[in-house]
Formats: structure tokens, sequence, C-alpha cells
């Protein structure tokens, strides 16, 4: 048999010649360096590759080596607390073999199969055992516990067990014989194509909110768990920084955060910073939970298609423990670009603005295996992807942007403007919206009372309203305009800037609980009411302004803490001072008030 060799080399592009050795999909090996491919198409003459690693140098008539298996990773406890490329190399073994620089070829093993396990069996020789059911469990590390599943495809009794102990990442800890006789060694780790998504049991309903402690998010534009969204946004919005928020606070158990064609010099200040981070639930280092794929924009461009399926395949392997995952995609326009340079190569015909025609496809195979999950073991678990479009010039017509708006529920649109004026995050309250109102309105109703969404309508009507006042403001000014039109736009800015505006520095401002998000509603909407009434009363606006009121809300957010939010009480209490003051100099004296607004409580 004639050995398949190297005929053209287009950039990452390889074609082999009259091959009838491989399969759609199958991972190869290229060269005498044996770079890492897969097979992308195959016609009647000629096979299709995509290596991950450079090309420089590789030659015609080199040999291309064949695995019969699809493109794959391996999955076991080594994973978290690390930093791999596209392809799940560790860079710090990767590091250690060839130095600062990666060398073509390199073959390191995907995860520390030297280090010693404390593995704890829960099972016994006699049990049966099914696909996604957990056999052993271990310290991963101090935040989490690893728990050993049997792969998919694999079920029968347990005919031998290992000793609790010390363990290897491919020592035997049980051994499984199958309904045919078939023996079946179970390790403590194993192998998945990345682009197959993984069994469940069943899909739950997105009924639960990820808890961001982001005011803008939870409130106004709430996400699932399970959930999908889009944070599109042009250069220095802040598309990075606010997954960098979501990553640090929301209420997910292990964070997977890909780095997808992004500049070196952003990716290297991701890392520093995550390994900074303190893990605000546990104490611990953020890293504990945290797995950090780094595929920048000068590495192979092949590699960054495989970096967002490296990352999604990770999420759901810990999906199908129970725990609760969100991944974060930073970005996938430079995914979107990966393709596009690929299907150039190929000569397909190109779709809009040079994307190839699968490029919609491609985005809802990925968002599409978010989810909140009943698994196969009987948790329930969830895969929430949060993806960084970046719209070039900021225009959100263009391809990626679109097609993401149909695949995803949530869209936080990111603008230029509020972020030159430091508002962040910068997220725009006209043009961004969610689609999870529905599912998430009862959790909020059940857990926080009706109130709080009459809070959100009502204050979401205040924006908008302010938005059409401020068209009338442009062309004639604002003097113009009545006392409660006036009022409109000066409640508004309270609401933009106490708010909305949210200062990741601050101590007490950088995650913010439901229930102070709430109170601060409450206050806003409190003051909104009897300013009001004030105004029928025919007080002027500018008295009301003068009281100061508005200008001590738009501050509430660094005055209270969050552990002492009884203090909304005074300002409550403040408000009425202050405006009874107006109706009537000796009100103060006395302690009148007027009345508090319906479903307000002191």
């Amino acid at each position: 048999m004639n050995q398949d060799v190297i005929f053209g080399i287009n950039g990452p592009v390889v074609t082999v010649q009259n091959s009838r050795s491989f399969s759609m999909m199958e991972q190869v090996y290229v060269g005498n360096s044996r770079l890492v491919g897969e097979v992308i198409k195959i016609s009647d003459q000629i096979t299709t590759i995509q290596v991950y690693e450079e090309t420089t140098g590789l030659r015609p008539g080199e040999p291309v080596y064949g695995t019969g298996a699809p493109m794959n990773i391996l999955l076991g406890p080594g994973i978290l607390d690390n930093i791999f490329d596209g392809i799940e190399r560790p860079l710090k073994a990767l590091e250690a073999a060839d130095g600062a620089f990666i060398a073509k070829g390199t073959t390191v093993s995907l995860l520390d199969d030297q280090k010693e396990w404390d593995v704890t069996l829960t099972c016994k020789a006699g049990d049966r055992l099914s696909a996604g059911q957990i056999y052993a469990t271990l310290p991963e590390t101090p935040s989490i516990t690893h728990k050993c599943m049997v792969p998919p495809g694999v079920e029968g009794e347990v005919i031998e067990v290992k000793p609790n102990g010390l363990y290897r990442l491919h020592d035997t800890i049980a051994v499984l014989k199958d309904g045919r006789g078939r023996i079946h060694e179970l390790t403590l780790c194993q192998k998945w194509p990345i682009r197959n998504s993984r069994p469940i049991a069943r899909r739950e309903p997105p009924d639960v909110p990820l808890i961001t402690g982001q005011r803008i998010i939870d409130t106004m534009f709430p996400i699932a768990k399970g959930g999908t969204a889009a944070i599109p946004g042009g250069f220095g919005t802040g598309k990075t920084m606010t997954q960098h928020q979501l990553a640090k606070w929301c209420d997910a158990d292990i964070i997977i955060y890909v780095g997808c064609g992004e500049r070196g010099n952003e990716m290297s200040q991701v890392l520093d910073e995550f390994s900074e981070l303190v893990d605000p639930k546990s104490g611990r280092p953020m890293t504990d939970r945290t797995v950090l794929i780094a595929n920048t924009s000068n590495m192979p461009v092949a590699a960054r298609e495989a970096s967002i399926y490296t990352g999604i395949t990770l999420a759901e392997y810990y999906r199908d423990m129970g725990y609760h995952v969100a991944m974060m995609a930073d970005s996938t326009s430079r995914w979107a670009e990966a393709l596009r340079e690929i299907s150039g190569r190929l000569e397909e015909m190109p779709a809009e603005e040079g994307f190839p025609a699968y490029l919609p496809s491609r985005l809802a195979d990925f968002y599409e295996r978010a989810g909140r999950v009943q698994t196969l073991c009987g948790q329930e678990g969830s895969v929430s992807v949060i993806g960084a479009v970046s719209p070039q010039g900021g225009d959100f017509s263009e391809p990626v942007t679109q097609n993401t708006k149909r695949f995803t529920r949530c869209f936080w649109a990111l603008d230029k403007s509020l972020a030159y004026a430091r508002h962040y995050p910068a997220i725009n309250w006209m043009t961004s919206y969610s689609e999870y109102f529905t599912d998430l309105d009862p959790w909020f109703e059940k857990n926080l009372g009706k109130d709080f969404i009459q809070y959100r309508t009502r204050i979401n009507s205040i924006l908008h309203e302010e938005s059409q006042l401020m068209e009338i403001v442009k062309l004639i000014g604002a003097d113009v305009l009545p006392d409660d039109q006036k009022l409109v736009i000066e409640v508004a800015r309270v609401i933009r800037v106490g708010f909305l505006q949210q200062n990741a520095f601050h101590p007490d401002d950088t995650f913010v609980p439901l229930t102070k998000q709430k109170l601060m509603m409450k206050v806003i909407l409190y003051l909104n009411k009897k300013a009001r009434q004030l105004i029928s009363a025919s007080i002027p606006i500018s008295r009301i302004i003068e009281l100061g009121l508005f200008d001590k809300l738009a501050t509430m957010k660094y005055d209270i803490p969050n552990d002492k939010l009884e203090m909304f009480d005074d300002y409550i209490k403040d408000i009425d001072t202050s405006i009874a003051t107006l109706l009537d100099p000796n009100a103060a004296k006395t302690g009148a008030a007027l009345p508090m607004p319906a479903g307000a409580k002191a």
C-alpha cells in the first residue's frame, strides 16, 4: 500500500491526492514534523486537510498519517487551573518543553499523566453502571470535586474495583463487563470528539437566572442558566472587561474562558488578571475553578475554530458532573474570520462580505450546545454561553452580528459613545434586549416579589420616554419643556448614573445582590412619584431639584453597603421630610409626610 503524501500546500490548507485512507473530520498528522490536522473535504481525487499548526517549511511529498478517529480531546482531572492552546495542549508544558515559543509538531501529554490523585471509589463489585454514572470522585482543586463518569456508549456490571488511594490519569480503577461479554477498563479520563455534543437525559426549561451582580444585566436584560448571550461592540467598548466581570461574579460553578483570535497583548493581560483574581465565594484563587484557552491572532488561523469547540466540549464535560458552567468566547468574530480565510483558500463560493455560506449553521451548532439539562447521572447541570462579537467599525449590520442575533436570546449591545463617556458597562439600554423575561419572571416574582417586575417595567418606560424627549431637546432645547417632562429627564439621569452605571473597582458596586438592586429601583421610583405630586401641586421643578435629592440618589450605590440595606429606609424618610417642607414649611417640624405609593414600604 502506498504512503499518503502531501500534494499541495496553501497556508493552513494541505491536500493529498488519490487517497482512500481518510474519513471526513478524521484527525491526522501532517509531514515529518507530525503537525496536527483535520480532514475537512474529500473528493474523488483530492483529500483536503486543515492544519492546526504553522505550515512554514512543509514540503510536498512529506507523509500524512491517519489516526482513524475524529479530532478529540482528553477529559479528566487536571483541566482546571490550567491554560491550553486551541487544541488542548497545555501551554505550561509546551513552555517547559520548547521555551517561550511553541515549536512545530511538539507532542506533550494533554493532561499531566504523572500526577497522583486521591481517588475515592463510589461503586462496588456487582453494581450495574450505565453511561454517565459516577464511579469515582477526587478533589481536582480545593474548590471543585472531579467526578469520573462512565463514558457514553459504555454500560455493564462492575467485576473489579480497586481500593481507594492514589492513582495516575491512565491507571485502571474499575472494570466493567457489558452484556456481550466485552471488558471495559475505567480510568480517570476519557476522550471525546470536539465537534459532537455530549449526550444528556433531557433538557430543562431556562427558568433560573444566571445572577451576575451587574444591575443592567440582572434587572434589565437577564440571562438564564443555560442561556446564550451576545456582547457585540466596536474596539474599546469594553467587551473583554464585561466578560471579566461576568466570569468573576456570576453564580456559575466553573468558568471556561476562550480567547479566540484576540491580540496577544490582550490575552496576556487576561492571563495576568485571572491569576490574581480571588474567588469571592471561596476566598481562593479564581483559577481553582477556571480554564483558560489562549488562541491569539498570531497563532495558526485554523486553530481558532478548534478552540471554540474545545471550550464548549470542556464545558459540557463539567456540566455532565452536575456543575453550572459559564463559557466566555472572546471573540466569535475572529472565529468567523478564520472560517472565511479557510473557505477562501478552498475556493468556495463566498456569501455576504466574503463569509462562507455555512456561517449561520456553524454559529447555530455552537450556541445550541448551551442549555440547562438533566444529566445522565441524574443531576442538574448547565452550560451558559456568552460570546463577544467584534463588528468592524461597530457596524451591527454585518453578517456575524446579525447571524449571532438569530441564535442567542440576549443581546447586550455595547455603545461607543457610552464607553467614551466612561459609562460602564457600556450596554445601550435602547438597542439591547433579552428574550428570557417570560421564562424568568416567575422566578423573580417568587424570590423578589411581583413589585420587582413592576419596578423594572417602570424604569424601562422612563428610559424610553427620556430617549424620545431628548430628540426634542436636541432641536429646541430643554427650557421649553413642561415641568413633568423635565422631571422625566432628571429621573432618567438618576437611573443612568446611579443605577445602570456600575464601578467595577468599588468594593460595594462591583457586585450588587438582587435585593439591593430592587431597593435602589424602589427609592428612585418613590422619589419620582413624590416629585410628580409636587408638580401637580404647581411647585416648579427647579425647587424640587434644589432639594439635592436627585444627586443624593445618584450616589447611593456607593453610600449604602451591600450588607446594610436597612439604610434605604433612611432615604425614604429623607425624601418624605424634604418634600414635605416644600408643601408646608412647618411639616418638617411636625413630621407630616405625603402618603407613600402603593406597594412601597418605608
